[in-house]
This record gives C-alpha cells, structure tokens and sequence, in this order.
C-alpha cells in the first residue's frame, strides 16, 4: 500500500467514524432509547469485523496476542456507550469534540510512544490545536440545555477511556502476532460480549428490558446495526493505514471525526452555540490536521 492510499483511508475513517453517530440521531428522533440502539450498533460492529476478515483471507490465530484485541474491544465499548449517553444529552457538536477530541490526544501520544514515526513537531503541533478546538467547542455551548454539564461529563470520561483503545489493538497486530483482519474479530468480539455487562447496567437504570429491544422495529434494528458497520468499516481502514503511515498519524487523521461529527451537529442537526467560539474550533481542528496530515512527509 502507498503513502497516499494509506491517506486516502484514513480520509475515509474520519469520514465514517465522524458519521456513524447520525444512526443514533435518527433512532433518537423515533424515540428508540440509546440503550437499545446501542445493541444493535454492537451487533454491527461485530458483524463487519466478521465479514471484513472472511474477504482478507483467513482465520489464523495465535491465541496469546487475542487477548489485548479483546480487551482493546472492551475497552471502546465502555468509552463509546459512554459517547453515545454524551450525545444524547448534549449532541454531537459537545460530545465529539470534547470527547474524541481528549481520545485523539491520549491515544496518539500513547501510540507515538509505542511506535514514532512522521515529524513529532508538526504531530504535537497538530495535537495541540485539537485541544485547542476541544476547548473552543465546550465554551461555545455554554448556553445550550440543562443537559450541557452532563453531556460534558460524560464526555470527558468517554474521552479518556477511549483514548486507551487503540494502542492496545495495535500490540495484537504484525508479525509473529495477528494479521488486521483477525485482530478486529476479536475486537468486535470483545465490544459485543462485554456489551452484555455494560448496558445491561445502563438499560436497568433506564428502567428498560429486553422485552423492549424486541419490540422494536426492523427499520430501528437495522438503522442501529448500519452504525456499528460504518463505525466498523472506518476501523478496518485505519488499521491497515497504520501499517504505512504509522498508528499515531493514522489514528490521529482517523479522530479528525470530531470535525466531522462538528459540521454534522452544527449545519444539519442545528445545534446551536456561540459563533465565535465554534468558527474557533472549527479553525483549530482544520488546521490541526493539516499539520498532523503534513507530519507523514
């Protein structure tokens, strides 16, 4: 694989993990809880990373590098339901930039440490301006809802754990280890399984059961399960761009999401903030990946 189709993948990835959570936006808007969406965004994702490893060719295991896939798949999980509970309190235009925002900047560090490779100044640059956007981001909504102050929470702790996911997929990978496609089996296996415990916490305080999730239409299973597929398929992508561009730039140019999920929020959900402090995070994120984007040079 070139530089530039590594690129071009982590393009997609940005693209896709910037606009999954519009699944969970129309769910929202036929009243179907995040609670029993998220079942079926976990289905999804379990269901691509099986069908992406049948096209690469190949199950071959070596059971002991299983392990971190498995708990990198956990891990997300708990970030992104976390995510999820941010966006439906407070939008994607607060939760994206705030949380994958803070997971950009840990998981990028943390993997630069494990693996450098690209141009530090121009990477740390470009973190920097991420952060920068992070911060515009939150002060441009503080007006919007009684909800504002949980979905930052909510955020914030996403953002944190998310950051850790990423690294720990990467050590099941390469030689000797895991090829991509297995590796993402037993991710998706990890997001699915530890979902059972996870949300069965969160539907129980939502005073939800299973009874609902059946219920529910196909048209709702299906729109959930589209999103655990994009969500996926960006994943994939950003894996095996890593390879060529190194993890750090891949999954830094990935979590250029948060721009994404930003323009989403903003110009077609209306989530309302201050002007000036939005045109400043949507300047320090473009800009911000520019550099990190330059840092593969």
């Amino acid at each position: 694989m070139s530089l530039s189709i590594a690129i071009l993948f982590c393009v997609i990835t940005m693209l896709g993990w910037g606009s999954w959570a519009n699944t969970q936006k129309l769910a929202g808007k036929e009243k179907w809880p995040f609670e029993l969406f998220y079942w079926d965004y976990a289905i999804g994702v379990f269901l691509f990373s099986l069908l992406f490893a049948t096209l690469g060719g190949g199950f071959a295991i070596l059971g002991a590098f299983a392990i971190p896939a498995l708990i990198s798949g956990t891990i997300f999980n708990l970030a992104n339901i976390l995510l999820v509970i941010a966006i439906d309190a407070a939008g994607m235009s607060v939760a994206f930039p705030v949380g994958i925002g803070l997971a950009l900047v840990i998981g990028t560090v943390e993997s630069y440490v494990e693996a450098p490779k690209g141009n530090p100044s121009l990477l740390f640059a470009g973190v920097a301006l991420i952060v920068f956007a992070m911060i515009m981001s939150a002060a441009a909504r503080q007006t919007v809802g009684k909800n504002r102050v949980r979905g930052l929470i909510f955020s914030i702790i996403a953002g944190c754990i998310m950051g850790l996911f990423y690294p720990r997929l990467m050590r099941a990978i390469g030689p000797d280890k895991l090829t991509p496609y297995v590796a993402l089996v037993f991710f998706g296996a990890g997001v699915l399984a530890s979902n059972i415990l996870v949300n069965s916490v969160f539907m129980k305080a939502g005073r939800l059961t299973y009874a609902d999730y059946f219920r529910g239409s196909a048209k709702l299973h299906a729109i959930g399960i589209l999103g655990g597929c994009i969500w996926m398929i960006a994943l994939s992508l950003n894996v095996l761009a890593a390879n060529v561009a190194g993890p750090a730039i891949s999954y830094a140019l990935g979590q250029g999401s948060t721009l994404v999920a930003a323009i989403w929020g903003v110009f077609v959900w209306r989530e309302k903030g201050a002007k000036l402090y939005t045109a400043l995070m949507f300047i320090g994120y473009a800009t911000g990946l520019i550099l990190i984007g330059a840092a593969t040079q």
